[in-house]
């Protein structure tokens, strides 16, 4: 859908509409992304945090290549997006494998309508945290993830690496420190994506009220060689797992 730029959704600009718009986009990612490695390292990071069946809310949820293998094994998931076409995706690839799954439109920034408190585990994998434009708009859907887990849920994430190779290779930068801006494979207006530090990412989550347990640097192969070598310039990124405190107040 055509809309001039005053009216797209907080969070929101020209590059991510057209991506998140885009029924090509959404037709080809399975495919243009087999054989990722990172996918399958966020994936068993996932399975470890998540170890037994509860409600899971995938976030930025795609083709539903995270939510999909949890209904499998018992998970009540709801998958949430603001990609009409990739929502359409998740439910043909449900119906295929016969699995029962939620999905609800919705711009990440705007969570309102999830009750608070619902759910077991989230996810927001393949740095689509830092697709949301703006720091005030990363908050708030942080305080979102905070609101709607229940006490001592579970909150899995990636975000790639601001310091890597030193910042080259990255595309040129963005409206703000930290963001790269690149062009978009298959059409579109360029895609702008944050790229957080390993510091910046930590104190964000702390801000929003996360304790947080794990942080797995990763390589694009798959998790960093030697993490204790010049890792805040050799990781490509970070998969975070955090905490909801388990009693509010």
């Amino acid at each position: 859908m055509l809309i001039p730029d005053w009216k797209l959704p907080p969070g929101t600009d020209r590059g991510l509409w057209d991506y998140v718009s885009s029924e090509r986009v959404a037709r080809e990612y399975d495919t243009a992304l087999a054989g990722t490695p990172l996918l399958e390292v966020d994936l068993q990071f996932a399975q470890r945090h998540f170890p037994s069946p509860g409600r899971l809310i995938d976030l930025g949820c795609g083709t539903g290549r995270l939510m999909l293998p949890f209904a499998a094994r018992g998970y009540a998931c709801l998958g949430v997006d603001l990609s009409a076409p990739m929502l359409a995706m998740v439910n043909e690839k449900a119906a295929r494998a016969g699995l029962a799954v939620a999905v609800l439109k919705a711009n990440l920034v705007e969570l309102d309508e999830v009750p608070a408190g619902t759910f077991d585990y989230a996810a927001c994998l393949f740095s689509t945290l830092g697709m949301i434009r703006g720091l005030d708009n990363r908050r708030r859907f942080l305080g979102h993830v905070r609101r709607i887990l229940k006490p001592g849920g579970v909150f899995v994430l990636h975000a790639h690496n601001a310091h890597y190779r030193f910042g080259r290779g990255l595309g040129r930068r963005g409206p703000e420190k930290g963001d790269r801006t690149m062009p978009q494979h298959r059409g579109g207006a360029e895609l702008t994506i944050h790229h957080y530090t390993r510091g910046e990412l930590l104190n964000e989550l702390k801000l929003a009220g996360f304790r947080v347990d794990e942080v797995l640097p990763v390589s694009a192969a798959g998790p960093l060689a030697m993490p204790w070598f010049l890792q805040s310039t050799r990781a490509y990124g970070y998969l975070v797992a955090a905490m909801s405190p388990a009693s509010v107040g």
